[in-house]
């Protein structure tokens, strides 16, 4: 299920920025790597993680059959009006699934991907090129981004011509839909990538697909947040799941199911607080637990 870096991607990488590196230090003087000597390694990673991407057939169809199998199962088991709103259960259902495919890409898949290439070595070799561990990073927040985004796509189609989902018909919704969409999956691809240190082996996803798991129950992924006991909705709003979920109710549900919101209303200030911290944090993560080398590579 995951996309493991190549030799011959590490050889093309290892190239491209060797040469350019050497050919900016005019004479092979050592490079200190600044901000934007790490944006142009991280634009060269980005290359290689996309066409990795794309060349993983099996890891594509897990990725985007998923989340409509889910759907499609939880749209026909629920249906109806929900109480007090012009909403039905399959269009919460439809944006419930949108935020599935941002936590799986970026913390389930994400997690399991780079534990897997620090299992295999590939990191290890990677560590011998001229790439800081942000290119790194920021070559894996692309791939995610990528990736949701053709998800999202396919997740709209499905909503809007079986489960009723109605696209905006504003500019406002579709530019909260962006910031959403790329807070959530930046939080969630920087999380995901601190979180595989904690994957030991090849066998050892689990330690990370249980708690995401039932990270989404108590976050209003597949039941309705509101529905949820209170002492529940309080340990779901800790955390960025919660607040990506609500942000795409606010773009693709009517305007009057924010009044069965527990907050009554979008909250979409205090939800792009909490995207940003959850950013911010994900990232101190990486830096802090991030190894190019395994357990066993001395």
């Amino acid at each position: 299920m995951s996309t493991v870096t190549t030799d011959g991607a590490i050889e093309q990488l290892a190239g491209r920025a060797e040469g350019e590196a050497g050919a900016e230090a005019g004479g092979g003087a050592p490079l200190r790597t600044p901000l934007r000597e790490v944006w142009r390694i991280g634009r060269i990673r980005m290359g290689v993680e996309l066409r990795q991407l794309t060349r993983n057939s099996s890891l594509l169809i897990y990725t985007f059959a998923l989340p409509v199998v889910m759907l499609l199962l939880f749209g026909t088991i629920f249906r109806g009006r929900i109480d007090g709103t012009s909403a039905t259960y399959q269009q919460v259902y439809a944006t419930g699934m949108i935020g599935m495919c941002v936590i799986n890409g970026g913390l389930q898949n994400l997690a399991y991907a780079v534990a897997i290439e620090r299992h295999t070595k590939a990191l290890k070799r990677l560590r011998t090129t001229p790439m800081p561990a942000a290119s790194y990073f920021l070559g894996k927040v692309a791939s995610v981004l990528a990736a949701t985004a053709a998800q999202v796509a396919v997740m709209l189609l499905v909503g809007v011509t079986v489960m009723g989902l109605k696209l905006p018909a504003d500019a406002g919704r579709w530019f909260t839909f962006a910031w959403v969409l790329v807070l959530g999956a930046t939080a969630c691809s920087l999380l995901g990538i601190g979180m595989s240190s904690l994957i030991r082996s090849e066998q050892g996803s689990a330690i990370v697909w249980l708690p995401i798991m039932v990270l989404q129950f108590v976050s209003g992924v597949f039941i309705v947040f509101s529905s949820l006991p209170s002492a529940v909705q309080q340990i779901g709003a800790l955390f960025p799941v919660k607040w990506l979920c609500q942000g795409m109710r606010s773009v693709f549900l009517p305007e009057d199911f924010k009044y069965s919101e527990p907050a009554q209303g979008w909250e979409h200030g205090r939800l792009a607080l909490v995207l940003v911290g959850w950013c911010v944090i994900g990232l101190l993560l990486c830096l802090r637990t991030f190894s190019w080398r395994g357990r066993d590579d001395g």
